[in-house]
């Protein structure tokens, strides 16, 4: 019985998460002025994924201009997002709806 509580907690949290990015303004992560990158803080220089968090918010939000400037690996990225979110869903309804 727990098991299939805590999947449905999973399940309505996975539905969430894109509801609330968009709920979410979609300059929320430009200028926050924190900076996890080891190598922008160690050594100054902006990695692959330097920008990605601000580009997907911003693909996010359909504003495609925004999220290139940020990081073209966006195009690459966010589509994978979706899949993996698909396929996590997919997951949990198949658990959740399956015969015992």
């Amino acid at each position: 019985m727990r098991k299939n509580w805590l999947q449905w907690v999973w399940f309505l949290a996975l539905l969430a998460t894109p509801i609330l990015l968009w709920a979410l303004p979609s300059n929320s992560f430009d200028n926050t002025g924190i900076t996890l990158c080891p190598s922008k803080l160690l050594l100054n220089l902006e990695c692959l994924g330097c920008g990605l968090t601000r580009a997907v918010m911003h693909l996010h939000h359909l504003d495609f201009y925004q999220a290139l400037a940020f990081n073209r690996g966006v195009v690459v990225v966010y589509p994978a997002l979706i899949l993996l979110w698909v396929i996590l869903v997919r997951k949990v309804l198949l658990s959740l709806f399956a015969n015992p």
